[in-house]
């Protein structure tokens, strides 16, 4: 089957479990989380909060987690975890996630009982499959890195061991993350066939599809980022904001037409309107005309700030409130091993090692 055939096919797959969810929420849990490497921006808000969000509220069981130990894969620097991680817990109750019986958020650090999973899982994969991973191929070619550690090459394993400690068997994900998530599936696929035949441990969870659009960089490039100054974060002010997006590409045409193919800057800043005005890039283009790029970005500034409004109020808020952000992280990192040690045990008796 041809890549782009299995993309379609995982698309297909992705609705039928749309459905499913809404007819049943209960019946799933949703793994989903960020590495904590800098502030979240608004290419995160349209492509997961506003999805983690909206299944939370569903009453889907939903487990984030802060991948702190994944940070040292590719990142030699490591003395911002901690505040990125207090941060992220910002953005997310901000957001609208609320921690507590249906919504748990946590470090991953703080749950050794999910990573002694790494172990036994480390044992159903071979290292020519974790090499030709072309996520973390490509991870390693984007980080620009000479020398490939063993964490990297085995983040994928890491990630089955976050999304199977709590039996998800939901996650949300983009197209550039469903090679992860087919490891995760055979390795619980394995680890049933061999350990738990008739009677499985762990499901094969299925990739939940983004249905919002890739969001590049202010700047054109194919990625929005913090590090390289072309996103609009979360916590920046409306002055901010405006700064930010005065800097962005555009083209020398006045005449605003959403046309992707041969205008993608132009296309970019239509989308991110459109998305805070929930509407149509091409209905905005139209009603442009021939203002030029200083009317377009004047008019995405303001959808921005008006969108992001209450959730920066919230921010604010909880910026004061160290203290309850640091207890958001504990209660959750308690709830999540509670969870893990019982699945470590079920683990232990398959594997017949109970003493």
């Amino acid at each position: 089957m041809s890549g782009q055939s299995t993309y379609e096919a995982a698309v297909a797959r992705s609705k039928t479990l749309e459905a499913a969810i809404q007819a049943n929420p209960a019946a799933f849990r949703v793994l989903t989380g960020d590495r904590p490497t800098g502030r979240l921006h608004i290419g995160h808000y349209f492509g997961s909060l506003q999805n983690r969000v909206r299944l939370a509220g569903m009453g889907v069981r939903t487990f984030i987690l802060i991948a702190d130990y994944q940070v040292l894969t590719d990142h030699e620097a490591f003395s911002e975890i901690s505040e990125n991680t207090k941060q992220l817990v910002i953005d997310y109750l901000a957001a609208g996630l609320t921690p507590g019986e249906n919504v748990t958020i946590y470090p991953h650090s703080y749950v050794p009982e999910a990573n002694q999973l790494m172990l036994p899982f480390l044992t159903l994969v071979s290292s020519a499959e974790l090499n030709r991973n072309p996520t973390v191929k490509e991870e390693i070619q984007a980080a620009g890195l000479k020398s490939v550690n063993a964490g990297m090459l085995t983040y994928p394993v890491h990630q089955a061991c976050d999304i199977l400690f709590c039996k998800g068997n939901v996650v949300p994900v983009g197209k550039d993350q469903l090679p992860h998530l087919e490891l995760t599936r055979t390795i619980a696929r394995r680890f049933n066939e061999k350990f738990a035949p008739g009677r499985p441990v762990f499901p094969e969870p299925e990739a939940l599809l983004s249905k919002t659009p890739h969001i590049p960089g202010l700047d054109g490039a194919q990625k929005m980022s913090k590090s390289r100054g072309n996103a609009i974060l979360l916590a920046d002010s409306e002055d901010e904001t405006a700064a930010r997006i005065k800097k962005a590409k555009t083209d020398a045409d006045r005449h605003i037409t959403y046309d992707p193919e041969n205008r993608p800057e132009v296309a970019n800043l239509l989308n991110l309107t459109a998305l805070c005005e929930d509407n149509d890039p091409r209905v905005i283009a139209g009603e442009l005309g021939d203002g030029g790029g200083g009317a377009l970005k004047r008019r995405l500034t303001e959808a921005v700030n008006e969108k992001l409004r209450p959730l920066r109020e919230r921010r604010k808020q909880l910026e004061k409130d160290p203290a309850y952000i640091r207890s958001v992280l504990l209660s959750g990192a308690e709830t999540a091993r509670k969870i893990a040690a019982g699945t470590l045990e079920e683990v232990r008796r398959v594997m017949n090692m109970e003493i």
